[in-house]
């Protein structure tokens, strides 16, 4: 199985930065996406940002310029800055690995981690 860890949540003002990290570990043979979504209580998980094999990333538009992804594809970790925080950013955010195969002939799964909490206040 593929475990995905989540770190770096935290408290912050608003208008600070905080990064966000995911490690996927386990019986991975190649992910397609890895990404951030997140869900504030009673809302829907909504994606973030994404970043598809072989680099293509997309942002939803609410955080275009001031979050910004990145990949280590041998290393199966995805990276979210986030500038420019607002206290409506505040959720919690979930690490997402879509279309991974665990060898070459498996099926394509999606994982995802247990979330860690972004609170913007002041």
């Amino acid at each position: 199985q593929v475990q995905l860890v989540e770190s770096g949540g935290g408290l912050v003002q608003p208008g600070g930065s905080l990064t966000l990290s995911c490690a996927a570990s386990g019986s991975i043979f190649s992910i397609d996406t890895m990404g951030w979504y997140r869900q504030v209580s009673g809302e829907p998980r909504v994606l973030v940002a994404q970043m598809s094999l072989p680099d293509t990333a997309n942002y939803v538009d609410f955080v275009k310029g001031r979050f910004a992804i990145s990949r280590d594809n041998a290393k199966h970790t995805v990276h979210l800055r986030m500038n420019k925080l607002r206290p409506e950013d505040t959720a919690v955010y979930y690490c997402y690995a879509g279309g991974t195969r665990t060898n070459a002939l498996a099926p394509l799964r999606d994982f995802w981690g247990e979330g860690t909490l972004v609170t913007v206040s002041s």
